[in-house]
């Protein structure tokens, strides 16, 4: 009778062995799949939405030119009054040069500024890049060091923001600007902050 007692208990456990890391399992799937499902992960809350852009005075890049003249670096306050987006972009950002050609495409149209961070480059490399895409830009600030990035809380680059004429943070894009997000999600968050102001 114990033996029988022993071996049922045995039989439980070895159960519960199996069981357990199979719950477990379908609980992180469960999880997996409700996160994948949540939506567009490059759209990540930013806790400066609705804030004020950071104060942000960035030297220009140097020896960086256009038609003759030195391109400005970034000054706080040309935020105020004009609808801005800020892109945070380097040289050696793989993503960067697959966005370069769509903030070409962004620099058309002028009822918003296009300025840039570029973050911890160098600024050969970055006037070659400009020199290779093109200069969508019409300011662009060295944050050699990047703080700017950090203060703006970047988690990496490429990284987009749109900021209201009111100088406040109204939207962020984590990653590069793509073919598919440039006219589901960022044209139409440039629009929405435009009309605001209007």
């Amino acid at each position: 009778m114990t033996s029988t007692t022993n071996e049922a208990a045995n039989v439980r456990r070895r159960r519960l062995a199996v069981l357990v890391p199979l719950v477990i399992f379908l609980g992180l799937a469960l999880l997996f799949l409700i996160r994948l499902n949540a939506g567009d992960p490059s759209i990540l809350p930013s806790a400066l939405i609705g804030h004020p852009a950071p104060h942000t005075d960035l030297p220009p890049i140097a020896g960086l030119e256009r038609d003759g003249k030195p391109v400005p670096g970034l000054d706080a306050s040309s935020f105020n009054g004009a609808v801005t987006v800020v892109n945070v972009w380097a040289s050696w950002c793989v993503p960067c040069h697959d966005e370069a050609p769509l903030l070409m495409q962004l620099a058309q149209d002028n009822r918003y500024r296009l300025v840039g961070i570029n973050y911890k480059d160098q600024p050969g490399n970055a006037r070659r890049f400009l020199g290779l895409y093109g200069d969508p830009f019409v300011a662009a600030g060295a944050d050699e060091n990047g703080r700017a990035a950090i203060d703006w809380g970047v988690y990496g680059v490429p990284e987009t923001f749109v900021v209201g004429r009111d100088a406040r943070i109204d939207f962020k894009l984590v990653g590069p600007i793509t073919a598919d997000n440039y006219d589901s999600v960022l044209k139409p968050q440039i629009e929405k902050v435009l009309a605001a102001g209007s």
